[in-house]
């Protein structure tokens, strides 16, 4: 076999190269086929839904799904090919998509294509999120801190990325047996290729959608606008990187702890459509207090008193969680739920990265919610606080009805007027620990105390 010359490899590597272009555009043409394609199907699957035509589950294949807020990252893969042989070349390439694949799905990203010498991924899909644009940004610095401190040297910028970020609405066709092929359309994937192709190298370009939603977390700086179908233009911004309370090192391509809490704060909205989504289908139907609604009163009463009470947002976050999770045990049992919560908690906590310290000092602000209250530290008062709110609300009438319902379907014979005699006991008795709350509540819970004594017989 006759012995190919470094200048006849080039050659081919070049030729190849320009057939790569071609492809790519013969990508986007078929890739705006696929689109209208998609709109097709989705417009008879509706008329099929409308004419009530059954659908033979056998046979069904697809299902497209619509996502309002998917972020796209689009990664072009730039060497030098006069500065290595061919087998140097795909071996170095196909590393880096090694590196990128495994950053992709630390971040919960779904690789979507991986061609040529492009790289593309997409975050908030197929479970919905709202944290995406900056799980997304946050993979693409670590993508570039892959290419730029690469074991060879790369001083001479033989390697190099061009990164391109858009958050939109995308259509995802699901496979619906097997769940683990996607094939997503939408100006949202055009749009992020486009934006890609234009950057310069080594840096993360973002739409104008993605810059809103990240700006309180990164530095960006405006970079131009771009035309696009459909549209008057797209104004770009490039991320320098973290702002500079949220990351230590120099590039500021890796966060620091103020960081994550930031992150996790964000999260947060996800975790709490998840557990009141939850507590409004598993919750008995006899629970006329302990309900979506007493939960969400009491994650925003400890909001509101923990930033009144000067938490940091570390644990203001944990106070949330524990507030979000008091009383999911009722959907378990009624006695020991507060037990019953910190055992679901810690099954459910892990997978939103809470860290075992975070959760074991969660379970602990869940138990100070048990009966008398009984806190020991600024934490525990402020969700017993909020537990009770209701107590100093202008509200207490018809919250304190929804208890008494709530009990008397346990204890039939128990009477308004022993109620009555039973909240005045209590009332009576408690307290109010923090200064926020006695400021708040103290004077209506004694006008609610006179109330209940006219009533008693």
């Amino acid at each position: 076999m006759t012995p190919v010359s470094n200048e006849q490899m080039i050659k081919r590597i070049a030729s190849l190269a320009f057939a790569n272009l071609n492809l790519k555009n013969h990508l986007h043409i078929l890739t705006e086929e696929n689109n209208k394609l998609a709109e097709e199907l989705e417009r008879y699957r509706k008329l099929m839904e409308d004419a009530n035509i059954e659908h033979d589950s056998n046979r069904q294949t697809f299902q497209p799904v619509r996502y309002n807020t998917v972020t796209i990252m689009y990664v072009e893969i730039l060497g030098r090919l006069d500065s290595m042989t061919a087998n140097e070349y795909m071996d170095k390439y196909d590393y880096f998509v090694l590196q990128f694949n495994e950053i992709a799905k630390k971040h919960n990203l779904v690789k979507l294509h991986s061609l040529g010498d492009t790289f593309i991924c997409a975050g908030g899909f197929p479970q919905k999120n709202n944290i995406n644009p900056v799980t997304v940004i946050l993979a693409a610095f670590e993508m570039l801190n892959v290419v730029e401190n690469d074991p060879q040297k790369n001083d001479d910028q033989i390697w190099s990325l061009r990164i391109g970020v858009h958050t939109g609405s995308v259509t995802a066709i699901v496979g619906v047996h097997t769940h683990s092929s996607y094939n997503m359309t939408g100006e949202t994937l055009n749009e992020a290729c486009r934006i890609g192709s234009v950057g310069n190298k080594n840096t993360v370009l973002i739409s104008a959608n993605t810059y809103e939603l990240v700006k309180e977390l990164f530095d960006c700086n405006y970079k131009r606008s771009l035309p696009v179908k459909y549209s008057d233009k797209i104004d770009l911004y490039t991320v320098i990187g973290y702002k500079p309370e949220f990351s230590d090192d120099a590039k500021k391509y890796f966060p620091n702890p103020m960081f994550r809490v930031q992150l996790m704060l964000m999260q947060f909205g996800d975790l709490q459509e998840y557990i009141l989504n939850r507590l409004e289908k598993e919750l008995p139907e006899h629970l006329y207090y302990h309900n979506v609604k007493h939960t969400v009163d009491v994650v925003t009463q400890s909001e509101l008193i923990g930033w009144a009470e000067g938490l940091n947002d570390h644990k203001l976050l944990l106070l949330k969680t524990a507030a979000l999770f008091h009383d999911i045990g009722h959907t378990v049992s009624y006695a020991d739920h507060e037990l019953r919560s910190t055992e679901i908690a810690k099954k459910i906590l892990p997978k939103y990265d809470y860290k075992p310290v975070e959760i074991d000092e969660i379970c602990r602000i869940i138990m100070a919610t048990k009966l008398p209250p009984k806190p020991t530290d600024l934490v525990e008062s402020i969700i017993c606080d909020s537990d009770l709110d209701y107590l100093g609300r202008t509200d207490f009438v018809p919250v304190s009805n929804t208890l008494y319902e709530e009990l008397k379907v346990q204890n039939k014979s128990l009477s308004l007027n022993d109620w009555n005699k039973m909240q005045l006991k209590f009332i009576g008795s408690h307290q109010y620990f923090t200064k926020t709350g006695r400021s708040l509540r103290n004077v209506k819970k004694q006008e609610q105390i006179e109330r209940i004594k006219k009533l008693i017989e």
